[in-house]
């Protein structure tokens, strides 16, 4: 059904300048995607981290409270730390994390969708305090011509729901969080239904449940209320760990459909879909009992984190739907279907 495209992946650290010179990219991934004139746009995750790393060390780049960079010094020998993750270290008494890289917002242009020029700084960067840690994994959703931006701003306050505006990609409105932590994953819908905005987002439970997709609305995008599970995790298989959302849903003469990610207690992450009527996307009719894409090519299985697909990005185009996700925490790669080809695939409820 989804076809990979033969110029994969289409961008990758290496196409991409770092911030700064002592900084080096380690990751372009997990872009929100949109059609903006007459071109595609996307707005890339570039994930960097500090050049020369001393042996036996692992540094953490973050920010200040006055938005100073500040790099701090980890030693692998030191028990409190768990470094095995190459993403994140554990501080294991407080149960803490530090992250191995900082994330910003790289903006890149493209005729076709499929050769992209990036821009050399960032579009979007961090700032504190509740992005001392990086922003991360943007989704574009064009709204009453305007553009929402919605991304994953990290902090030692946990993980929340940052949004910026944009008519242009060039003038730039922040809007705050609209999701404290932890919640992230949030995709909005790109019209009002039945008088209210919609988006599913992915609560982040600590001692009870599990990490599942829920459902909520706002009158004006910014308070959001009547929460409610829309899909959730499955004993065993692709989506036993966790499920979360990945594009924002396109309309489709069938209902709303929605690409997603779940992933197994291996980490390893697949996508799938979903379908809900018009009217109600708290209300699932159809769903993908497999992967719509799962982690094959070599692009997918090796990298800085394997055995990863995960989608923040889709257009649609002459009827193809082109999605665009990470691959393995490094690159940005570019899948097709026609889009009754993925819902006449999907299994009714």
């Amino acid at each position: 059904m989804f076809v990979r495209h033969p110029d994969n992946p289409l961008i990758t650290p290496q196409n991409v300048k770092p911030s700064r010179p002592d900084f080096e990219v380690i990751g372009t991934f997990n872009a929100g995607a949109a059609l903006c004139d007459d071109e595609v746009i996307l707005l890339v995750r570039v994930a960097e981290r500090p050049l020369h790393a001393p042996n036996g060390i692992v540094l953490s780049p973050h920010l200040s409270p006055d938005g100073d960079l500040v790099v701090q010094e980890i030693r692998r020998s030191d028990e409190r730390y768990d470094t095995s993750d190459p993403r994140a270290i554990r501080d294991r008494i407080t149960g803490g994390l530090l992250l191995t890289s900082i994330s910003h917002l790289r903006l890149a242009r493209s005729k076709d969708g499929v050769h992209f020029s990036v821009e050399a700084q960032p579009w979007l960067a961090a700032q504190p305090p509740y992005e001392e840690f990086g922003i991360e994994d943007a989704r574009i959703t064009p709204i009453d011509g305007s553009y929402y931006v919605n991304y994953t701003a990290v902090s030692h306050y946990g993980v929340a729901t940052g949004m910026v505006k944009t008519r242009d990609f060039r003038q730039i409105e922040r809007c705050g969080l609209i999701f404290p932590p932890a919640n992230r994953d949030v995709t909005l819908f790109p019209q009002k239904i039945n008088g209210l905005y919609y988006c599913y987002h992915r609560p982040m439970p600590g001692m009870f449940g599990s990490m599942n997709m829920w459902v909520a609305t706002s009158p004006d995008l910014t308070h959001w209320g009547q929460h409610q599970r829309v899909w959730e995790t499955k004993l065993g298989g692709w989506e036993a760990g966790r499920v979360g959302g990945g594009a924002p849903p396109v309309y489709t003469e069938r209902g709303w459909l929605s690409i997603y990610h779940a992933a197994d207690p291996q980490q390893r992450y697949c996508l799938g879909a979903f379908l809900t009527p018009h009217d109600d996307p708290t209300r699932v009719i159809a769903y993908s009992p497999q992967p719509v894409l799962s982690p094959e090519a070599p692009y997918e299985v090796e990298g800085f984190f394997g055995n990863v697909v995960f989608a923040c990005g889709a257009i649609v185009q002459d009827d193809v739907l082109r999605v665009y996700y990470g691959a393995a925490d490094e690159r940005i790669a570019l899948v097709e279907a026609r889009v009754a080809d993925v819902v006449d695939h999907l299994a009714a409820i």
